[in-house]
Formats: C-alpha cells, structure tokens, sequence
C-alpha cells in the first residue's frame, strides 16, 4: 500500500520585510548592553550566516490558523478530494494564534480545530488536534499521518505548518531578523497514484539540549519582564545540527533501503543557510561522497525562518514550478529533514 502526498498548498504572506528595514532598531546584548557594530555590520554579518535578504510577514488581520486555512483549502483542491473525507487534521506549530498587541498566545480550541471551522467539515470523525515539536512539527505530523493510514484508522488526513513568529520577537534582539510567517500543507493517503513515504526516524535530545531554543524576557531593561519571546543560543544550535542532524538523515535513508545516489533533492528546514549547508555536506561525507550541486532547495533568502511552515512551503513550491532552478518529477527519492525546539530531530525519505 503506497502511503503519500495527493496535494500540497501554501500561504506566503503579502507583506515584505527587507534587512534594511531593521537599520533603525536599537538591538542589544544579552545583558542589555549596546553592540560596539553599528546596525549596519550587524545586518550585514547576518546575512552572510543566515542567507536572509527579505522575510515575510502576515497582514495584521491574519492568525496562524487563517494562514493555515488558506493553504489548506490550496491542498484539498490540489488533491481533488472531498474535504469530508478527512479522518485527520494535524497542525504543527509553536504558539497558537497571536494577536498583534496581545502578550499571550491563544490554542483554545487548538488550531486545527479552528481551520475544521474554517474550512466548514460537518463529519464530527474527522479528528483535529495540535502538534507542538518545534520546527519539525509538519515532519513529525506526516510520520504520524502515515502511522494513522498504515495502521488502518484513517485513510485521508491534512498536515498542516503553519506560524506567526514575526509577533513574538523581541525587537532589541538581533535573532529577531530570522523569523518569519507562512503556512504550507499537505494532503497524505493511501493511493495506488501518489507518491510514497519509504522510511523515517526522529529523536529528541533533552539531556542538556532541551533549552537551546527557550522563551524569556526582552534584552530592554525598560521593557515588560512579564512578556516573553522566543529566543535561542544560536552556536550551541549550530554545532548540535551539524552534529547530529546528518546522522538522523543517514539512519532514514539506510532504514528506507535507499542509495544516497538516488536521491535528487534533499528539503532541509530553512534555519540558517550556513547550518543548512554544513548540515548535507557532512550527510553525505558520511557516505565518504560530495554532495551534487543543486540537491538542496533554499527559500530562506526571500521567505526567512517560518519554523515549522518552512519544509511544506518550499516543497510547494518546488513541486509547483516556482522556485527558480528546481523540479522534482514523478518517481524521484527526495529526503525532508528538519531541527527544532525540544530538541528535535526527523527526517523522511520519500518517493514523489
């Protein structure tokens, strides 16, 4: 039984954020204290790390599960099938819904039962809950999407990712220039048509990782100490990536039955342009290789960090013919691998 992807949708948000929209923020330190950089070096030394010359931001009237909505309703169209057919709706992401102005984020009820509302499902067995595993929250909902269908309780389920970061950043914090909004989706079923997950893995380091990624209070000693962002001790996230991520993806293919040569693209999680370099030439340093040019997608340089939102929108994109340089055709082996909050690791091999 051929288990797979029937349709995909993504939302990219209208609103661009450019890096020399961040030239008049007054960023600081982790005690609170000025860089000795003019914002100008400091702009551009993230961009050289990160890749990251624009991001995009959802308009103020838009939540997370709007974004996740409107690629929802892409997928499902895309797939041709009828929505009340779904058994399962999965919604990766980190903080609810967050309105601009608010301090706290809203998951009551969870977001995939929002986007069930939205998109006006009727069967009360189609299932809605949340899936909270940090960026590779849609990776982990498709692992158990397929659980779901091989095991015989579903036979159609949406997986969705979907964030809103850009509203729970500090401003003061350089880091905040990394992140971004968007959603991407997919449809997974049983389909003698669709493509086909070969194999998979996923771990979670909590021995001394679990906070690399963490919420905590603004760098501004001015500012609310009550209201928390997301924050992150980037190099100790690099070396653990580079570390470990490779070897998860080398597990995934071997378990799979797959060559390395076979596969044509690999849809990393667009973290760091840097990280995500690192992070295949050692994968395939592993098989003592090179890796080809051109196996590895990147969106990161216009759409930024959207966590879990980054690996569905890009293969979206890809798969649809809009992004410059990349295809993939019916019957290739391409790999999804992503790192996050937790920390969390997983990676799929699969066959369009």
């Amino acid at each position: 039984m051929k288990i797979g992807i029937t349709g995909t949708g993504s939302y990219i948000p209208t609103v661009t954020t450019k890096n020399e929209d961040f030239l008049s923020h007054n960023f600081l330190d982790t005690d609170g204290k000025d860089f000795a950089h003019e914002n100008t070096v400091i702009i551009e030394k993230f961009k050289a790390i990160t890749g990251i010359s624009e991001r995009r931001y959802a308009q103020p009237e838009l939540n997370t599960s709007d974004l996740g909505y409107l690629a929802s309703e892409k997928a499902i169209a895309d797939a041709g099938i009828n929505k009340e057919e779904l058994d399962y709706i999965i919604f990766a992401h980190n903080f609810g819904d967050l309105t601009p102005g608010k301090i706290q984020g809203d998951t009551l009820p969870s977001l995939a039962t929002r986007v069930k509302h939205l998109l006006k499902i009727k069967n009360p067995n189609c299932v809605a809950y949340d899936m909270i595993f940090g960026c590779p929250g849609w990776v982990e909902g498709m692992i158990q999407a397929k659980a779901f269908i091989q095991s015989g309780m579903a036979k159609k389920c949406l997986v969705i990712g979907g964030e809103t970061l850009s509203r729970v950043v500090d401003k003061h914090d350089r880091d905040s220039m990394i992140y971004s909004d968007g959603a991407g989706a997919a449809i997974i079923e049983a389909n003698p048509n669709s493509g086909e997950i070969l194999g998979h893995a996923s771990a979670t380091y909590a021995n001394g990782e679990a906070y690399y990624l963490f919420f905590d209070k603004t760098y501004d000693e001015d500012g609310c100490s009550d209201t928390r962002y997301i924050k992150m001790h980037g190099r100790k996230i690099y070396e653990f990536a580079c570390t470990h991520v490779p070897q998860a993806m080398k597990d995934c293919l071997d378990k799979s039955g797959t060559s390395i040569d076979e596969v044509k693209k690999i849809f990393i999680h667009q973290a760091n342009e840097k990280m995500d370099e690192a992070i295949i030439k050692r994968l395939y340093r592993l098989y003592k290789k090179e890796a080809p040019e051109g196996i590895m997608p990147m969106s990161i340089h216009k759409l930024g960090n959207s966590s879990v939102a980054t690996i569905p929108t890009l293969y979206d994109l890809v798969r649809n013919g809009e992004l410059e340089n990349h295809e993939v055709q019916k019957g290739d082996v391409v790999m999804f691998a992503s790192v996050g909050a937790g920390m969390n690791i997983n990676a799929i091999t699969y066959r369009v």
